[in-house]
């Protein structure tokens, strides 16, 4: 039997509803948003629609941190990235203090 598509993760995503930004066009075009969850490799972001956004974007979080994100799959408000594997575990707990810079 196939496992539901949370148990097919290779790491733990935490819940953290933060507001954060889309960024993309050379940072000419910005998306709010909020990341619903959030892992090393990824993060499941809250969207009011997910047409217009490309495949690979820069999320901002509270304009302390960036990460280079990639789509994996989109639903009609929620979006999920996957991070590029050159990202540790350190980056991503950057991501949610508040003093983080551009990792």
């Amino acid at each position: 039997m196939e496992k539901p598509e949370q148990d097919r993760r290779d790491a733990v995503r935490r819940r953290v509803l933060k507001s954060a930004q889309i960024i993309f066009n050379d940072r000419a075009a910005v998306i709010d948003c909020v990341i619903r969850d959030l892992s090393e490799r990824g993060a499941c972001i809250k969207v009011e629609s997910p047409w217009g956004i490309p495949d690979s974007f820069e999320l901002v979080l509270e304009a302390a941190s960036f990460r280079d994100c990639r789509v994996a799959w989109r639903k009609p408000t929620l979006i999920g990235v996957e991070f590029p594997r050159r990202f540790g575990r350190r980056s991503t707990d950057l991501m949610l203090d508040n003093k983080a810079t551009r990792v």
